[in-house]
């Protein structure tokens, strides 16, 4: 009988507070246990976690793309964290005018801007060598960094506040990394030269 089929699908019954999206979220975090190896939950305790670096101000984590990228080539980066439907892509540019090739990470909004693909200082016009998602990239890559990868979606409401709130990329790191303190020293760089 079908009733019996149900009960043996039924894992766990929990009793909620709320309807609609919060008693979703409040279900899945009573079975949390129980689910231990769903996907959501997963992503649901790395995000967290991330969340924890921040508001304990450990100075332990990195968002958005230039600073994670930044932690990535620093070898600092634990735990890197993407969405899955990142929109941006890795593309190389190159300059024939000064024989150089330049790697951007540009949205598709960003692509769509002239100033991108002109080098304002010879007014040279960049060729586009190579252009490959940066989460293809990154999935490709990751372990040349010695980092681990953990894709997250923007379903749960973590997911979606990393997603608007973070640009959708960023890392738990092993050590601090002051990026201010290295945008300062970039900056002082482009006076000095």
């Amino acid at each position: 009988s079908t009733t019996l089929i149900c009960r043996r699908i039924v894992i766990k019954t929990v009793d909620v507070s709320y309807g609609g999206e919060i008693g979703f979220n409040q279900a899945i975090e009573l079975s949390a246990e129980t689910l231990g190896s769903v996907k959501l939950v997963q992503e649901k305790r790395l995000l967290q976690k991330y969340f924890d670096e921040i508001s304990q101000d450990t100075g332990k984590y990195c968002f958005m793309v230039v600073d994670t990228l930044r932690a990535l080539e620093l070898g600092a980066v634990e735990t890197l964290v993407v969405w899955e439907n990142l929109d941006i892509d890795r593309i190389t540019l190159r300059n024939h005018a000064l024989g150089e090739d330049n790697v951007m990470h540009l949205s598709k909004e960003q692509q769509a801007n002239e100033q991108y693909l002109h080098d304002v200082s010879t007014g040279t016009e960049l060729e586009v060598t190579n252009k490959i998602p940066l989460v293809e990239f990154l999935a490709n890559n990751y372990k040349s960094f010695g980092t681990t990868l953990e894709f997250v979606t923007n379903r749960s409401q973590e997911g979606a506040q990393f997603c608007r709130g973070f640009g959708g990329i960023g890392g738990i790191l092993r050590w601090r990394v002051d990026f201010l303190e290295m945008d300062m020293a970039d900056d002082n760089q482009a006076v000095a030269a």
